[in-house]
This record gives structure tokens, C-alpha cells and sequence, in this order.
């Protein structure tokens, strides 16, 4: 399987101010810029190269896309400013903001997006990448982020709302359980506390490759303080998304980032997740995003399919 992610503007299609305001951030005239594909965003993404040859990352977009869209890059910005500079991640350089449009300049990362269907040693590379952030103490400056688990806690919730209106296409072992699903997602909640700085949207067009064989971790708004593994769970069922055969389970038992978490505590994320995705994925698609319900719905049916495995080996 393909992504069919949403369609974005280009540099050229961004008002004359923003360029503008991106090259004051810069100190010289854009001369080159290259458009870059992925995500569900529909503003800008582009690697520019000014005159001197100086590279840097530019995403920016309006409200007229997107109404939510640019209070989720001002929370980027907060977030990248203030990030440690040990991680893997890219280093906010300034930001333009003229209370409508706002572009968020960041250190350019030369990398590529994982290989679709995923191959082991790049998930290797991701894991130990987020082991690295998970031994990272959360700096005073980051304090500002929410907690994990209160922030999951309502889409979590999801069992409820399909309980009351169930989806024409459910599936109907759901239905069967969804009492024992609910419970499994409340557990799970309860189990992503913890003191750990989380990314909490990680997937492969969040995560970029190196030359140098490492990983660097990107797009960061919805940053928030948990259990370390939430990442590292997110990447497996990124896995599963794209290659529903790929054999995620060895990794739980094996890679440290997973060390001392039960059972229990990833059934019920994985049930917390399936409850998200399946009442998100019958919602109507937002304004400039015409393809997110779709991967949402295949999302959904990976985590699902894969937990429903886990119980089945298990009874």
C-alpha cells in the first residue's frame, strides 16, 4: 500500500509577504526551493537554499486552508524552541507571524523518509532514536506540555461513542466486545503516565534517515510528557499499517524501549487507539485534508487486526 497523503501549497504559492518574512528569518533571498510530499497538512513544505547556499526547512500555512493549522504550528514552534539540543530532531531557526499566515524556519535535515513497507534495520535505527529521547530528562522549559495520558483520555474514549452510535461498516467482533474493549482502553490510559518526553504522532512521514544511518524525529505540536514506549508503539503500528505480515511482536520482547511494559498495558493502548480511529475515520474529512479519514480508517484496521491476534494467542 501507497500513502495518499493530503495535498499541499508550494513556496510560490505563499503570499508575497510570508516569502518575504522567510527571508528576513534567513538574512537573504531564497534562491532554490523544492516542495516536499507527506503528512496531512495542506500548507507549504519546502527545503530552500539561499543565495550564499545556506539550507534550511520551511512549512508555513494560512487559515484559509486550514482553520486549525496555524495554531498547530505556533504550538511547533513553542515546542522546537525549546527542544534540548541532544535529541534527534531539527532545530527551529525563527518563525514569521502575521497573526494569519505563520512559516516555521527549521534546520534542514539531509534524510529521506523510512522505506514503505518498513524494513527492520530502519526500524532499529527509529527505536533506538526514541530510546534516546525517552533517557532524556524533560527539561524546566518543555514544562509547559501536557500530560500524556489527560490528553488521550477523550479519544481513548472513543468505545463510548461508538457504543451509542455504532458505524454502518463495524466490524462485528467490535460489537461483541465492546465492553471488554472499553475496559482495555481505560487501562491503557491509565498505563501512558509517566515523566518521558512523547512525540505522540510518530509515523514514517514524521521521521527522517540519514546518510549516517540515524533517525531524526520531526514535526513536533503535539508534544506532551508520558510513558517513553507510546512512540515506539505508534512506529510498530505504523509497521502493521503498511505490512500487515511484518512481525512487530519479537520487538516488544527484545528492544529496550519496551523493557518492563506488560502485556496488558500495550492491549490496552492498541484498544485505546482502535477506539480512536474508529470513531475519527466516519467523522467528515477537515478543510484541506480530503485523505486523513482514509489512512485513518486503514490505521484502525491495523491496530484492530493486530489485537485481535494478541488476545486470540492468548485465550
Amino acid at each position: 500500500m501507497q500513502p495518499q497523503w493530503s495535498p499541499r501549497i508550494g513556496w510560490n504559492d505563499l503570499p508575497a509577504h510570508v516569502r518575504a518574512g522567510v527571508e528576513g528569518v534567513l538574512g537573504e533571498p531564497v534562491a532554490e526551493f523544492a516542495g516536499q510530499q507527506g503528512g496531512f497538512s495542506p500548507g507549504s513544505a519546502d527545503r530552500v537554499v539561499t543565495a550564499t547556499g545556506r539550507r534550511a526547512f520551511v512549512k508555513a500555512v494560512g487559515p484559509a486552508l486550514n482553520a486549525a493549522s496555524p495554531g498547530i504550528h505556533r504550538k511547533e514552534a513553542a515546542v522546537a524552541a525549546v527542544l534540548p539540543g541532544n535529541l534527534p530532531t531539527a532545530s527551529l531557526i525563527g518563525a514569521f507571524d502575521d497573526g494569519e499566515w505563520i512559516a516555521l524556519v527549521l534546520t534542514d535535515v539531509d534524510g529521506r523518509h523510512p522505506h514503505l513497507p518498513w524494513q527492520s534495520d530502519e526500524v532499529g535505527l527509529v527505536l533506538d532514536a526514541l530510546l534516546t529521547v525517552a533517557w532524556t530528562p524533560v527539561l524546566p522549559a518543555l514544562g509547559h506540555l501536557p500530560d500524556l495520558a489527560s490528553e488521550v483520555g477523550p479519544e481513548f474514549a472513543g468505545w463510548e461513542r461508538v457504543r451509542a452510535d455504532p458505524p454502518q461498516d463495524a466490524d462485528g467482533w467490535v460489537l461483541e466486545n465492546l465492553d471488554f474493549l472499553e475496559r482495555l482502553a481505560a487501562r491503557g490510559v491509565e498505563d501512558l503516565r509517566g515523566e518521558c518526553l512523547v512525540h505522540t504522532d510518530l509515523r514514517a512521514d514524521n521521521i527522517l534517515i540519514t546518510p549516517a544511518d540515524a533517525a531524526v524525529l520531526v514535526d513536533w505540536p503535539w508534544a506532551c510528557v508520558g510513558a517513553g514506549w507510546f512512540d515506539a508503539l505508534s512506529v510498530l503500528i505504523n509497521i502493521r499499517v503498511f505490512d500487515p505480515a511484518f512481525e512487530v511482536e519479537p520487538i516488544l520482547g527484545s528492544h529496550p524501549i519496551f523493557g518492563g511494559v506488560a502485556p496488558q498495558s500495550i492491549d490496552g493502548v492498541l484498544s485505546g487507539f482502535g477506539a480512536y480511529f474508529t470513531d475519527a475515520a466516519r467523522q467528515p474529512p477537515p478543510a484541506g485534508l480530503p485523505t486523513l479519514r482514509t489512512f485513518q480508517r486503514q490505521q484502525g484496521d491495523a491496530v484492530l487486526g493486530w489485537l485481535r491476534q494478541r488476545l486470540t494467542a492468548r485465550s
